[in-house]
This record gives C-alpha cells, sequence and structure tokens, in this order.
C-alpha cells in the first residue's frame, strides 16, 4: 500500500492512501484532532467520515492495530506461544478435503499431525474446546495448537484432493 504524506503548513500533516473501492484521507491537525475522509472518485469532492479528538484516535488506532482483538483472517496466520515450539494455527477446511464430513475422532488429528483442536469457526460462531465427535465441514476453520510441523501436513489434508 502506498501511503502519500504531505504538510500543510499552519494545520498539520495530510496522509492519503487507495483502499479497494476509493481514496482515503487522514487529516492530523497541529492540536492532535484527526478527521478521516473517503473520496470514491478523484474528481468529487471527500466526505468526512470521522472526526476523533488525539485520545480517541490513540484508542482507535490500537483497534485497528489489533492491541484489543486480533482478527482470524482468509489467509493463514500464526501465534508463537510461549515456548516458542507450539503456535497457536488456523486450518480453513476446503470442499472436497478429506476432512470435510468426518469427525475429529475419525480424523485422527492429533494422532496423524501432532496437533490439538481447541476451537471450531463457522461464520460468526465459535465452538470452543469442540468434542471429539464435532462434524468437521467445508467452510469451517479449525483454531489449532501444537508444533509448526503439524500444520503443514494437517494443511494438505484440509485442501481440496481434487
Amino acid at each position: 500500500m502506498d501511503v502519500k504524506e504531505s504538510d500543510l503548513p499552519g494545520v498539520g500533516k495530510k496522509f492519503s492512501f487507495e483502499s479497494d473501492d476509493n481514496e482515503v484521507i487522514v487529516i492530523l491537525h497541529n492540536t492532535g484532532r484527526r478527521e478521516v475522509y473517503t473520496r470514491a472518485d478523484p474528481d468529487e469532492d471527500s466526505e468526512k467520515v470521522l472526526e476523533l479528538s488525539n485520545k480517541e484516535a490513540r484508542v482507535v488506532g490500537s483497534i485497528l492495530e489489533g492491541a484489543y482483538f486480533q482478527p482470524v483472517p482468509d489467509e493463514n496466520m500464526e501465534a508463537t506461544l510461549t515456548d516458542d515450539e507450539n503456535l497457536i494455527e488456523w486450518v480453513e477446511i476446503e470442499e472436497g478435503s478429506a476432512l470435510d464430513g468426518v469427525t475429529i475422532s475419525d480424523a485422527d488429528i492429533r494422532a496423524e499431525h501432532g496437533v490439538t483442536v481447541v476451537a471450531i469457526q463457522d461464520d460468526d460462531n465459535t465452538v470452543p474446546n469442540p468434542g471429539s465427535d464435532a462434524v468437521l465441514e467445508a467452510g469451517q476453520t479449525l483454531v489449532l495448537v501444537g508444533p509448526r510441523e503439524g500444520y503443514e501436513t494437517l494443511r494438505e489434508e484440509a485442501e481440496d484432493d481434487g
């Protein structure tokens, strides 16, 4: 992402970047106040979306940075646990994979891959600590804990066999 920065003499700084649908413009005033604008068409005027005090902007910035909550993105993500050998990893089950339609017990994930299913996420639902009789389905995301080596083989099993 290309972020453009420019000085606004007597006002502060202007930052702008292109998102998927529009241009986002952030003005940081010398007073600490922030203003956020968007513009869908470069030939049109910008529309103010948000105005924040310095303190509010820092809280929102922390939230956006993930300091309050770490979202699970569609792509692969990992988080290191305290012992540096085990990770928390998210693996999505694809349509037509060997895991689609089988229970955790039948998939034998822990014995085969050395990782443990600690939750199953599906749309907006999360099932923490699912039982061994939980049926795995395409589109679900498995939240796993275990050593790095186990994830690569499990990820291959979660992919479409075709």
